[in-house]
């Protein structure tokens, strides 16, 4: 478990109440781009949800049955995590701006080129288009879907040749909660078949395609995928 000295609050209000729980920032950033790669335990710093964790109040187990239909408590940490916010000092939320910005440069730079030499942009050319272009990142929203809001951003300042791919996905039921908490920022459509199946089309960046499906992969291991033309 994270210590209560370096975990945070992430907090989700419904009803006139709040839900708080207590976490380590970086591995919800983590969580939200991987959750099977997070160790649930390692990642909060107590097993309760309160409704105001610094003076030590929890909500009735009726308030938590009426608002996440369980009172178990994975399921609501993970409704808190995916709809509600995290408290982040300034520093905190500095470095994992930093970090995924790092990420989000990465990606373009191993994934775009400049059509009319045919080499890739330097990792340093990018980052000063972004600074120009003002591009805002999100420290807990996956990169694969702000990649795709920096190219549109960066493509009036610098030419750039970026292959995107469209890909879809069928999985199980079973499978469907991990494999919609990953692709949901670059889900395009989605439906549930008659087989009682669920599939969905969603667009990314053609470098990191191999590596999207890999992740999926983990997530279902019935899984079938087909690029779309």
């Amino acid at each position: 478990m994270v210590s209560l000295d370096d975990a945070v609050i992430a907090r989700f209000e419904k009803g006139g109440s709040r839900y708080e729980i207590l976490v380590d920032p970086d591995l919800v950033a983590q969580w939200k781009d991987n959750p099977e790669n997070v160790d649930f335990e390692e990642m909060l710093a107590t097993d309760e949800v309160w409704s105001d964790a610094r003076a030590g109040d929890r909500p009735t187990a009726e308030a938590l049955q009426n608002i996440f239909g369980t009172t178990d408590l994975v399921p609501c940490v993970e409704r808190i995590l995916r709809d509600g916010s995290i408290q982040l000092t300034t520093m905190q939320r500095k470095k994992m701006v930093e970090n995924k910005r790092k990420q989000i440069i990465n990606a373009i730079a191993t994934t775009a080129t400049d059509p009319k030499t045919r080499s890739p942009h330097p990792p340093i050319r990018i980052e000063h288009a972004l600074d120009e272009a003002r591009f805002s990142v999100d420290p807990f929203l996956s990169v694969e879907r702000q990649v795709q809001d920096a190219v549109t951003a960066l493509r009036p300042l610098i030419p750039l040749q970026f292959i995107t791919v469209r890909l879809a996905f069928r999985v199980s039921g079973k499978d469907y909660g991990g494999v919609n908490q990953l692709l949901r920022d670059s889900i395009l459509k989605e439906e549930w078949l008659e087989d009682g199946s669920w599939a969905c089309i969603v667009e990314c960046p053609g470098g990191m395609k191999t590596d999207l499906i890999s992740r999926v992969a983990k997530r279902s291991s019935g899984l079938d995928v087909k690029e779309l033309d």
